[in-house]
Order: structure tokens, then sequence, then C-alpha cells
């Protein structure tokens, strides 16, 4: 094999960059997460309250506002709703190329990705509004 050959074979080489490796680690998860806690909060909402096995009381506003107050639960409250929603959004997107709707592929990954991106960021500045009270 001559030089230039070599030469020619290592630039045709060339790795394209993509994000998707980052969609699909905040897919995952958010699935992970989804599915451990759905149904956790299912036996806990939907049985141990209602049978009066679990006092209501844990869960009250109170309770709950001022563990989303502090400091450790604003970050566990973040990860709870934006991990589940780039999940949700990233499946959407998928579904869609799966149902046959290619047209504005390039649209589509905008809507999805920024409609998780944006609630993602409202929900940041909400904590950090609810942490500076």
């Amino acid at each position: 094999m001559s030089e230039q050959q070599a030469n020619n074979q290592k630039q045709a080489k060339r790795y394209i960059r993509s994000h998707e490796p980052i969609f699909w680690g905040l897919f995952g998860a958010g699935g992970m997460l989804t599915a451990f806690l759905t149904p956790v909060m299912v036996v806990i909402t939907g049985l141990l309250i209602p049978l009066g096995l679990m006092d209501a009381e844990h869960l009250s506003y109170e309770k709950l506002h001022q563990f989303v107050s502090s400091w450790y639960g604003a970050p566990i409250v973040l990860v709870l709703v934006a991990l589940p929603l780039w999940h949700t959004l990233h499946r959407i997107f998928h579904s869609l190329h799966d149902l046959g709707i290619k047209r504005g592929r390039d649209w589509q990954q905008v809507i999805c990705y920024g409609f998780a991106f944006a609630v993602s960021v409202f929900v940041f500045t909400l904590l950090l509004q609810m942490l500076s009270l």
C-alpha cells in the first residue's frame, strides 16, 4: 500500500460529531427515574394514604413547601421534574419518525428538545426563587 493510499484512508475515516449521546443520556436517566418512582408514588397516593396506612399529613402543603425550599430539596425536585420530561419528549420525537412523519425533522427536534429545555429552565428559576424567599 502506498503512502498516498494510507493518507486517503485516514482522511476517509473522519467521525461526525453528534449531539445524540446527550439526549440519549437524558432519555435513559429519565426513563430509569420514571420506572423506579412511578410505582412507588402510585402505591403511596393510591393505596397507602386512602387505606389509612400512611398519614396524609406527610404530604401536606406545608411539609412539601418546606422540603422544596431547602437547599437539598430543590435539586431533587428539579431532577424529578426535568429528567422524566426529557425522557418523554425524546420518546415523542422518535415516535414521530416511527409514525412516518419525516418532514420537518429539524423542527421536530427543536420543538421537542426546546420545550424540554424551556420547562427545565422554568422549573430551575422557580426553585431558585423559592430558595431566596
